[in-house]
């Protein structure tokens, strides 16, 4: 073996029609190439597949598609975009935040050093938690996360009203600031772990707070932009997520679970809204706690009310992109986004949706929703046998592929559609009754 194992060496065995190449190579390379290609990988390190590791930077197959969804506007968390000139403006104020609580944790008798030596343990568990090598040294990024911690918590705290805020506090005067906050701390790439925000508090609000959870405070402060029922929130004031962005995912999931189903002629992708409603389906909007509780019985499609704005709109690629990126997250957000994307294949779907009340519009024309749902789908892995939703896919097929359905869906569309087609059939089977009537008395006498 040793004769015929030269570096590069290039051998061919026939096997029938078959040609096998083999590659041997010599073991005197490893050194060198241990010191230059086998090195700790820094984009994508080893621990990006484990338990831990919860926050990623976006796929480029997902990112080209929206970039401004994923990229941080106006303020930097943790260390994917830290020190980005662009988020300095914000990163100002950190320091002021970070004094505001610190004033009120003296009452507990706690000090900014107690907040590093609190988190300098976690290090190494922060570090499992990013999907990247981190190249920071450890007392900077302890620093960093309590910065950025801190700047978080004091922030709910002021919005939520838990404390006084300055009333000529730039970052509130701005209307424009808020806003843009809130999406910024829900995009995957700017999240710090959420043990390092849970400890935060802990330590600088804690139990001085009335009751209230940072789960509570967090959603209190991005309900400003989704405006859901507080009351159905409730139930997640004691929940932890990740980060943020899986927190505020976690309130979206229905109560359903992800079954596999077996396969099925009918458990496959369904048609347009606008062929659908051709075949006979209807559609109904609905109220209810998440916005993805989707149903159909007896032939009506029931749809929770979607709003469409910027804020949802990057809030739902962002939920995907975890979706994809997380081993063990479930794939609700995905399959949600897969049905709608199937509902609104074109401009005319959208503006269907929209007549049905189901869509809210004020992202733009029908043209851009229709653009949004044909590409949110596009480069994403989704398992229509493991999914929430497969039932409502494989019962729509099965009953827009029913031939009765869809000639009586026809004929309603041919004859009922307006006033004029209505009156037309209803003086056809008039003069239809009044001939018979005639003939039986033409026949009688």
């Amino acid at each position: 073996m040793s004769g015929e194992s030269n570096s590069y060496g290039n051998h061919s065995a026939e096997n029938g029609s078959s040609v096998h190449h083999v590659v041997w190579m010599d073991e005197s390379f490893l050194p060198e190439m241990e010191g230059k290609m086998w090195e700790l990988p820094r984009r994508l390190n080893l621990l990006a597949g484990k338990d831990s590791c919860c926050i990623f930077r976006v796929p480029r197959s997902l990112s080209e598609i929206n970039t401004k969804a994923y990229q941080p506007q106006i303020v930097s968390i943790g260390p994917f975009h830290h020190g980005e000139p662009h988020f300095q403006m914000i990163q100002e104020h950190k320091p002021r935040f970070l004094r505001d609580l610190l004033v009120r944790a003296e009452s507990k008798r706690v000090v900014l050093k107690d907040f590093f030596e609190a988190v300098a343990p976690m290090e190494e568990e922060i570090r499992k938690s990013y999907s990247e090598t981190l190249e920071f040294e450890g007392r900077d990024l302890i620093q960093m996360m309590v910065l950025d911690g801190c700047f978080i918590i004091e922030l709910f705290c002021k919005v939520g009203k838990l404390v006084q805020a300055d009333h000529e506090d730039p970052l509130f005067t701005m209307a424009w600031v808020l806003p843009f906050l809130m999406r910024d701390l829900l995009r995957l790439e700017n999240q710090i772990p959420y043990f390092v925000l849970q400890k935060l508090f802990d330590m600088s609000v804690g139990s001085g707070n009335d009751g209230h959870s940072l789960a509570e405070l967090a959603f209190r402060f991005f309900n400003y932009m989704v405006q859901r029922p507080l009351h159905g929130l409730e139930k997640y004031y004691y929940k932890e997520g990740t980060h943020l962005l899986d927190l505020f995912r976690m309130s979206y999931i229905p109560d359903c679970q992800e079954d596999v189903r077996r396969p099925s002629k009918f458990l496959h992708l369904i048609q347009c809204a606008k062929k659908l409603h051709q075949a006979g389906v209807r559609f109904k909007p609905t109220k209810t706690h998440s916005v993805l509780d989707v149903k159909f019985k007896n032939g009506v499609l029931e749809i929770p009310v979607l709003i469409v704005d910027d804020f949802w709109s990057s809030l739902l690629l962002n939920f995907i992109a975890y979706e994809q990126c997380y081993r063990h997250s479930s794939k609700y957000i995905t399959t949600y986004a897969t049905l709608m994307g199937c509902l609104i294949n074109t401009p005319a779907d959208a503006g269907f949706l929209g007549d049905h009340k189901i869509i809210e519009n004020y992202f733009g024309t029908d043209k851009e929703v229709a653009r949004f749902f044909n590409n949110v789908g596009k480069d994403v892995v989704f398992d229509i046998h493991r999914s929430y939703l497969s039932k409502v896919f494989e019962e729509v097929n099965e009953y827009y592929e029913n031939n009765w359905h869809v000639h009586w869906a026809g004929f309603k569309h041919r004859y009922f559609n307006t006033p004029w087609s209505f009156m037309s059939a209803a003086a056809a089977v008039v003069l239809l009754l009044l001939t018979l009537i005639q003939t039986i008395f033409t026949v009688k006498n």
